[in-house]
């Protein structure tokens, strides 16, 4: 198995051979960085000489940082100018990320043109796990505006040798695969439901045995939508998992494909438990917190992210001494309580209904009607539902516990066939309703 290529570039952005690459040494890099970040923020940072006020002056581990205030994302949501460390002017990208909610302000972040270049490196150096020289790479991610998501991978694939084909979101299933029929692609990335969207067209298997592998990112990754994807065309399917407050990359799984390594010369991450904020041990499930190592235009202290995972313990088989983080499944926000201290989620919704051939794509609502749990679900399927599909998609909920025991009632609507996935980039979620 080959060793991850975060490896010798971690090793290398530490001044370090790899195979001279220890947990210590990364460890005391993150606490040097961590270190001037804090020093950094403190002097340029309005918001930050005002949040960390109280907070220690001097880092004497990476445990103690425990000791410091959360950034939370209402923190950005309110003001995020007092963020920036630099002029307006140094600022080369701004993204606006609408709230989940009904109501809410954007979150508003800030990127220099040396910030962005961090990302390109990242992403050149991720896609080589699975990409090499002559390759060609259908994005099908918003790419239009320089510095998005698209434009950048599009931009970071020649310095492998390989092609980035900016593409976009999935609209039409059926011209997306004439695309990469006639461009000849060999990789793909994009969204879960999207690439589902594909691999679940009459003509998808046509593709086979170019297509070598697939990316998939910026949501939740059903093991059903993978496995439809692996089957269909043959190929590896690989996690990514970032956001734009990280920066957009965080980490990419190796060949081992059972987590992240994580770009840990850019961010120091911990998990910590969502109700009480204090770190827990490596295995246990918590919440993802990080801090930017390396940010000049708008560093992050200790930020929130929502997100539920652990750091799987031990070496990784690969040979990589990055930590893994595992596959993230759940946002600490992300799920329904029932009664009787039942809950469900996007996740349980998912590994239910993605095995289904006829199933595109849903979107689930929760409200209480006549003071019962009512689950609102609307099927997208991927042709004309036959008669037994209603059928099976009660029999594929009762699968989830809270549908076992009676704490849900559902009320069921298939769309017509032929709706793919909305072209959006928001994570997929159950909205509540009252």
């Amino acid at each position: 198995m080959r060793l991850s290529p975060l490896h010798p570039w971690v090793a290398h952005k530490l001044g370090c051979p790899p195979e001279q690459l220890t947990r210590r040494e990364i460890e005391a890099y993150q606490l040097r960085q961590i270190q001037q970040t804090l020093q950094f923020v403190r002097q340029k940072s309005r918001f930050y000489r005002r949040h960390l006020a109280t907070a220690p002056l001097e880092l004497a581990s990476l445990e103690a940082l425990a000791e410091f205030p959360f950034t939370t994302p209402d923190d950005i949501r309110c003001n995020p100018w007092p963020f920036l460390c630099v002029s307006q002017s140094d600022i080369e990208r701004v993204v606006t990320l609408e709230s989940s909610g009904t109501t809410g302000d954007p979150k508003r972040l800030y990127f220099t043109k040396e910030d962005q270049e961090l990302t390109l490196d990242f992403f050149h150096i991720g896609m080589s796990t699975f990409t090499s020289a002559g390759d060609r790479v259908l994005i099908l991610l918003p790419g239009e505006r320089p510095g998005s998501v698209g434009d950048l991978l599009a931009a970071a694939l020649p310095r492998l040798g390989a092609v980035g084909l900016k593409h976009g979101p999935v609209r039409e299933a059926k011209l997306t695969l004439q695309v990469m029929a006639e461009a000849k692609v060999t990789g793909l990335v994009g969204l879960p439901t999207h690439v589902l969207w594909l691999a679940r067209q009459p003509e998808a298997k046509r593709l086979r045995p170019r297509l070598k592998s697939v990316l998939l990112t910026a949501d939740h990754v059903p093991e059903a939508i993978k496995a439809v994807v692996e089957q269909t065309w043959g190929c590896q399917v690989y996690n990514h998992y970032g956001m734009t407050e990280m920066g957009l990359g965080g980490g990419v799984e190796c060949q081992a494909r059972r987590g992240y390594h994580l770009r840990e010369a850019d961010l120091y991450l911990e998990i910590v438990d969502p109700r009480t904020g204090q770190p827990v041990p490596d295995g246990v499930t918590g919440e993802i917190v990080f801090t930017t190592l390396t940010r000049r235009g708008m560093p992050l202290i200790r930020y929130r992210t929502g997100d539920l995972s652990r750091f799987i313990p031990g070496e990784c088989p690969c040979g990589a001494v990055l930590k893994t983080l595992a596959r993230v499944k759940e946002r600490a926000s992300g799920y329904v309580s029932l009664d009787d201290g039942y809950t469900l989620t996007i996740a349980d919704l998912d590994e239910a209904l993605f095995p289904l051939p006829a199933v595109l794509n849903f979107s689930a609502a929760v409200s209480r009607e006549s003071g019962q749990p009512c689950l609102h679900l609307e099927i997208f399927p991927a042709a004309e539902p036959s008669s037994d599909l209603n059928v099976a998609i009660q029999q594929a909920l009762r699968t989830i516990p809270a549908m076992q025991a009676g704490k849900l009632t559902v009320a069921l609507r298939i769309a017509l066939p032929g709706n793919g996935p909305a072209p959006t980039l928001a994570k997929r979620t159950i909205r509540f309703t009252a």
